[in-house]
């Protein structure tokens, strides 16, 4: 049976870092069939062309494409707000003892379905995520997410050297272990695998070249990795390849640069790598409440977009301090300020929904409400505390009864959530 949400139905017609906060529309109702968006219009037109479709009237609520996590590390999140450490601390005391335990299945299950629930709480509908070096932690989320029907992304991440012997594969492990699973998940239902090497200090060339090849002989793949998170970083991966040009080459030279790569951070960039990663088409994944509780620095969103890079937001789970993308904008917003571009709250939306479903080559299917278009929705309450609803009352325009919700709202801001045309359980 068809559904029809009424409410303010916020959609695209272009990117508001182009065209301004024009490139948004408002429309008062949504129709919802066999898991897609049939049309989108005025209430009373979509009445008439499903007469017989179930009626929920979210009232002055935003229904709103669900939101698009481009980057996260879905075994991080039992450590997500640890205190007091850079990058490379930050991997040494959290992240690898807690990835080693994802070896056991039932516990790579547990949490799985622990950080899928609590990212849907919060209106999220699609993620990509890194798993560990454990095929077992790519099947648990991938059969999470399909038991949502979810659109997910994963890859098994591969270290071959500077990390615990429990998280070392090999090359040829690495490329065989990526190889299977992406046989096994790739395609199916809405489930992508991503080839995931985790960063190049973590990988010896060897390493890299193998996982290059693999993205050659499979194109459809995404390809994720991190880049220029912060200067110490980069210091360590000119010892580790002191042949590369920059960061970025020790990518390039192994066939890890190229459009589907998704390059996380990219905070610390030269005028090479920016004119390569443009060149390609590249996508660049903005983690900003990752950025400052790391202290990693604070990423040019201004300068790259008008540059014309293909970028994605992302909360960037467990270093980034937060599993909402509404939090993610507000902290996107206040590094544009530092930066001296605070973004139009149309922007932040554009990038928190198209913008990443764009970065992961998927905006023709999610990240916007539009006839064709896959029904992931999110249902917001502009009103969902006091603070917000005093706020949104004295607004005139649409942004700004959104901003507030941006700036302070969190779960209880978020009404309801629709995945593939049904409404979700909490």
């Amino acid at each position: 049976m068809a559904d029809l949400l009424l409410g303010q139905v916020l959609s695209f017609t272009g990117d508001p870092f182009l065209d301004g906060p024009e490139a948004a529309r408002l429309d008062g109702a949504v129709l919802l069939e066999a898991g897609r968006i049939r049309a989108v219009g005025q209430a009373d037109d979509l009445r008439r062309m499903a007469p017989q479709a179930r009626v929920t009237d979210y009232g002055r609520a935003i229904i709103s494409a669900g939101f698009v996590d481009a980057h996260v590390h879905y075994p991080q999140t039992a450590i997500i707000a640890s205190w007091g450490k850079r990058l490379i601390d930050w991997l040494n005391s959290y992240t690898f003892p807690e990835e080693m335990r994802f070896a056991d299945p039932a516990y790579a299950e547990e949490v799985a379905a622990r950080y899928l629930d609590l990212t849907l709480a919060h209106g999220t509908t699609s993620v990509c995520s890194y798993a560990t070096i454990h095929p077992e932690s790519v099947d648990a989320l991938m059969a999470a997410a399909q038991a949502r029907g979810q659109r997910i992304w994963t890859g098994k991440t591969c270290m071959d050297r500077n990390a615990p012997e429990g998280l070392r594969d090999t090359p040829q492990s690495a490329h065989d272990d990526s190889a299977a699973l992406l046989a096994r998940w790739h395609g199916v239902d809405r489930l992508s695998y991503v080839i995931t090497p985790r960063f190049s200090p973590t990988s010896t060339p060897d390493q890299l070249a193998a996982l290059g090849a693999l993205w050659a002989a499979n194109p459809s793949c995404l390809m994720q990795t991190h880049l220029s998170e912060q200067l110490d970083e980069i210091e360590w991966v000119r010892g580790l390849y002191p042949s590369a040009r920059d960061y970025l080459d020790t990518y390039e030279a192994f066939g890890l640069l190229g459009k589907g790569g998704l390059y996380g951070h990219a905070i610390h960039l030269e005028p090479r790598e920016k004119d390569r990663l443009r060149e390609v088409d590249a996508s660049l994944i903005h983690c900003p409440t990752s950025n400052t509780f790391i202290g990693s620095g604070l990423f040019d969103m201004g300068g790259l977009k008008a540059a014309g890079h293909r970028i994605g937001l992302a909360t960037d789970t467990g270093g980034g301090s937060s599993f909402s993308m509404l939090r993610t904008m507000a902290a996107a917003y206040e590094v544009g300020q530092l930066r001296g571009r605070p973004l139009h709250p149309s922007e932040l939306w554009w990038l928190a929904t198209q913008g990443s479903a764009r970065a992961l080559h998927a905006d023709h299917q999610i990240g916007n409400i539009a006839a064709g278009m896959e029904a992931d929705l999110v249902v917001i309450d502009t009103a969902s505390t006091p603070a917000i609803a005093q706020a949104t009352a004295r607004a005139d325009t649409l942004w700004q009864a959104l901003f507030p919700t941006i700036m302070m709202g969190d779960d209880r801001a978020i009404r309801a959530v629709w995945i593939a045309g049904k409404l979700h359980q909490r």
